[in-house]
This record gives structure tokens, sequence and C-alpha cells, in this order.
């Protein structure tokens, strides 16, 4: 049994705890074999097309996909579909009809419980404002877009923050540093940041070192570069968007579905938040760290 799995960056240590989540597997299943494919450009539409055509070329038995892109995939996806070999999906949803089943979080709900934990953090008794910037990832990457929603509008419902600025750290490390970098210094103030996800937080965390500056900083993924940080102090929190959770149930979905058996359309997980007073919970390396069975949330 042949599983091709695509992820779409090497940059972003949530596609690394993806694929490890798939291999975790297919270890689970004799006679199971992963084929990972990643574009050699980070989240580059034409590049992840050519690499399902290629492997469309070798007839695996079936797909485990994100997109990088919610609609320039929609030809290579076409073909894999004429084929008649399924497809799993996880992070990113794909239109309708395209995939058995579909393993994911709520953006919304992830972006709300951070922004929430943030600007409580921030509260002041005085109920002085306080200037918060967002750091969002690609412009047209579904997941950036709304959890930038999800900011805005929990900020809304709390009258004393401000969003102050937003630039925009490609989902990469050392974009979202020179990005925030370059925003500093038209803001005196920053008390709180915003970051779609964790790998920008801690470019964010190092343009503030480098410049002497402090603000709280949120992130989403709970990678362990995240976790660490918030050990030690210098990063507020997380929300858990469990990529590796996600990649591995979706295998597993593809392996129960090949095997001719029943399986969830769609899942989606909880949100975890992660702060210093469970950050332990965390701090493990992505081999070691638990993962759901399908059985477990298939009833969810």
């Amino acid at each position: 049994m042949r599983i091709a799995v695509f992820t779409k960056n090497r940059s972003n240590p949530a596609y690394e705890a993806a694929r490890i989540g798939a291999d975790r597997a297919a270890a689970a299943h004799a006679g199971v074999r992963i084929e990972h494919h990643v574009p050699e450009t980070p989240d580059d539409a034409g590049q992840q097309e050519a690499l399902v055509r290629h492997a469309l070329a070798t007839r695996p038995d079936a797909l485990v996909f994100t997109p990088v892109h919610p609609t320039r995939l929609e030809g290579a996806l076409d073909a894999v579909q004429a084929a008649g070999i399924p497809v799993f999906g996880f992070v990113n949803r794909m239109p309708p009809g395209r995939c058995v089943s579909y393993v994911g979080a709520s953006d919304t709900a992830l972006a709300e419980r951070i922004a929430a934990r943030l600007f409580e953090h921030l509260a002041k008794p005085d109920g002085e404002h306080v200037d918060v910037v967002m750091v969002t990832g690609p412009e047209d990457s579904v997941t950036s877009l709304e959890r930038m929603r999800a900011f805005e509008a929990t900020a809304a419902r709390h009258p004393h923050v401000r969003l102050v600025g937003r630039c925009n750290g490609a989902y990469q490390r050392e974009p979202a540093r020179e990005a925030f970098a370059a925003l500093l210094p038209r803001h005196a103030r920053i008390d709180g940041v915003l970051a779609a996800n964790d790998i920008m937080a801690i470019g964010v965390l190092e343009a503030l070192q480098a410049a002497g500056r402090t603000a709280a900083v949120v992130g989403v993924n709970a990678i362990p570069q995240a976790v660490a940080a918030i050990r030690a102090g210098t990063m507020l929190a997380t929300a858990d968007f469990n990529a590796m959770a996600m990649c591995h149930l979706a295998t597993a979905c593809a392996i129960r579905h090949l095997q001719g058996q029943p399986v969830p359309a769609e899942i989606e997980l909880p949100v975890g938040l992660v702060d210093r007073h469970n950050a332990h919970l965390w701090d493990l390396p992505y081999a070691q760290r638990p993962l759901p069975g399908l059985d477990e949330v298939a009833g969810r």
C-alpha cells in the first residue's frame, strides 16, 4: 500500500510534524509505505502541481493532501479524481467532493481563543488602551485570512485593545523577523503581538530582542520552539493547531479506506491552549507527543 503525502514546505515546523504524523500512522500498519512530496520553494503552487502530476504517474493507492493554494491545484486534482485515486485532506479544506475524509480544526475558534488570552493578559485595571500588532501569513492563505478575521473580531469585543498595525511574515521565520523589524520604528509602543503561526512568532521575538524591546507575543501551532519560548518566559502562549495529529488521522483514514472499511467524512480537532501553566505537557519531540486514535476522534 503506497500513500503519497503532500505538505506545503520544509520551512514551517508544523509541516515537519505533519510528515512525522503520517509516518507514525504508517508504522502502525504492516505493508504501508509513505512517499513525501514537498515543494522546494515554500508554498509554491506550480511546484506542488508538478509533484501531484509526477506522483500520479506512479499510481499511488491514495493521496494525503493539503493544498498550498485554495484554487490553483484544481487541474491537478481533477486528474487525480479522473484516475480514481482517493484523496484525504488535512489542514486546508478543499471543494466538496474532493476528499473521502478531511481532518482539521477551526481557525476561527483557535484564533479567538489565543487572542482572548493575549487581551486578558494585557488588560489594565484602569482600562487604559493597549496597542497590538498582527503578523499575517501569505495573502491568499485560507488559514491566515480566517485567523486575521477572528483576531479582529475578538479585538472588537475588548474595548481596551487597539489594533495599530500589521505586517506579512509569509508563515516563515526570517520574513516575519524582517517585516516586524521594519514595522517596529513606526510604533513607539507595542504591547502585544498576534502572530498567525508560531514560526513567525519566533521571528517576532528575535526582532524584538535585536531592537531591545519587549511585548507579549502569541502564536499558533505549539511547535517545539514556541513551547521552549513559553517555558523560558519570552512568549506568552500558543494555540495547538495540531498538524501532526491532522496528518496522522488523515493517513489513518486512507489506510482504513483502502482496507475496505468506512471512515468519517470529517474530523474537527479541539483547540488546545498552551501557556506557562501547561507547556510542560507539550515539551516533547514530535516523535514522542501523544496522538489521538482514529476510533477515539471519529465519534466527535
